[in-house]
């Protein structure tokens, strides 16, 4: 509102010296035509006093004298002055061949003058109108584009953790689309959030409390009776056991409050064909040690992106290490790396059993095949995607026997930038 009653007060103004300056021109330019006319025809020579005449080539209004004055600069002057109630617009116009001789044309512009006063209330009134309207109008639409920010306020101040729903954009104005998009996207967010942490601290207390009962029961059973040594080492083994998975496990879920802190990570730009050497590098000694080969499939040669290194790390780290577990002895495990006009894909093949698609491989504590583990891997690596913006799928291979993992990295989503190389 402030701006539009600047910009309409600047105009005015602008209109209005315009207006005036239009309005005198042609008075002026009038005078100083007949003044030079004036001057031309007359003979210095025969000027021995001051006096007043009249010209036919003058209008009426205009009065003409020639006067003496003998300090005045020789320039032609306007002058405005008042005489009365009367305002005049004289011209002072040197007699060249005379030292002190000038023509003076004096023509009255008092009805000049109040048609432009005129003018001026016109265009304080339109100007006082205009600002009404633009203040009734912003006002207006200050509580009409209040109504859905309200409503979208009272319906998130009514939400928590028990009662989360999406907001209907259907009924939201046009402009406020977007904002209704991302509160649903955060909703979203916020829902897959609670949910995987209801699982994580339902999984965690049974996965835990089942090793302690266990424990607890072998060594009330060792306890029944006196046994051999052998049989208390047993237990004892057994309870180190134990107690390394449960170390394990909680090792895992300290993991996911490192990655939650990650998710704050400040995004960084990274050449993301230069990061998959460099990690895969690290990689290949990692599956050496297994007795397994690692291989690097490069369909573009540079790619720039910015993200949060973190959490592609531990995405990656996660599809290589269940790679390498499930791979057999000598096989090979690829990686590949492929742009597409929406999307930067990386794989991760092996050549192991393959998975059961039917199952939830993405929940909390769940173990598929025989090669241990706490069931958190593929669940930390979803939180991380999710928390990127990326897409993370998991399935068998169609060209011969093993498994999949694929990071989906959309381009929209990340700012990425492809840039060739020369």
């Amino acid at each position: 509102m402030s701006a539009s009653a600047t910009l309409i007060v600047i105009f005015s103004a602008i209109l209005y010296q315009t207006i005036k300056i239009s309005i005198f021109e042609t008075i002026t330019s009038s005078l100083k035509e007949n003044a030079v006319l004036i001057e031309r025809e007359t003979k210095p020579a025969l000027i021995t006093r001051e006096y007043a005449f009249i010209h036919p080539a003058l209008p009426p209004e205009i009065r003409a004298k020639v006067v003496f004055l003998p300090k005045k600069n020789r320039a032609v002057e306007l002058k405005q002055h008042a005489q009365g109630k009367q305002q005049l617009l004289s011209i002072f116009q040197p007699i060249w061949g005379h030292e002190e001789a000038f023509i003076v044309l004096t023509q009255e512009v008092t009805q000049t003058d109040k048609m432009l006063d005129r003018i001026l209330r016109n265009i304080l009134l339109i100007n006082l109108s205009a600002i009404f309207l633009i203040l009734f109008y912003a006002l207006f639409l200050s509580r009409m584009l209040l109504v859905p920010i309200k409503i979208l306020a009272n319906k998130l101040a009514n939400m928590n953790e028990t009662f989360l729903r999406s907001v209907d954009i259907d009924t939201l104005p046009e402009e406020f689309l977007p904002l209704g998009k991302g509160i649903n996207r955060l909703i979203d967010r916020i829902q897959t959030f609670v949910k995987y942490q209801k699982e994580l601290f339902i999984g965690t207390a049974h996965e835990l409390k089942t090793p302690l009962a266990v424990m607890k029961t072998k060594n009330e059973v060792t306890l029944l009776r006196p046994r051999e040594a052998e049989k208390y080492v047993e237990a004892l083994q057994s309870n180190i056991q134990a107690i390394n998975e449960m170390n394990a496990m909680i090792g895992a879920i300290l993991e996911i409050g490192r990655q939650e802190g990650a998710q704050f990570e400040e995004p960084v730009s990274i050449d993301l064909v230069a990061f998959l050497q460099e990690r895969v590098t690290n990689f290949k000694i990692l599956a050496h040690q297994e007795g397994k080969k690692i291989e690097l499939v490069l369909q573009t040669s540079r790619y720039t992106i910015t993200t949060q290194k973190t959490l592609l790390i531990h995405i990656l780290q996660n599809f290589v290490q269940n790679a390498i577990k499930f791979s057999p002895k000598n096989s090979t495990i690829t990686i590949h790396a492929s742009e597409t006009p929406t999307e930067f894909l990386i794989t991760v093949e092996d050549e192991g059993e393959g998975i059961d698609e039917s199952k939830d491989l993405f929940a909390p504590f769940k173990r598929y095949g025989d090669k241990g583990g706490t069931g958190l891997g593929l669940f930390l690596a979803k939180g991380a995607a999710d928390a990127l913006g990326a897409t993370i799928r998991v399935a068998n291979r169609t060209d011969r026997k093993g498994a999949v993992a694929s990071l989906s990295l959309p381009k929209t989503s990340f700012k990425a930038q492809k840039k060739r190389s020369r």
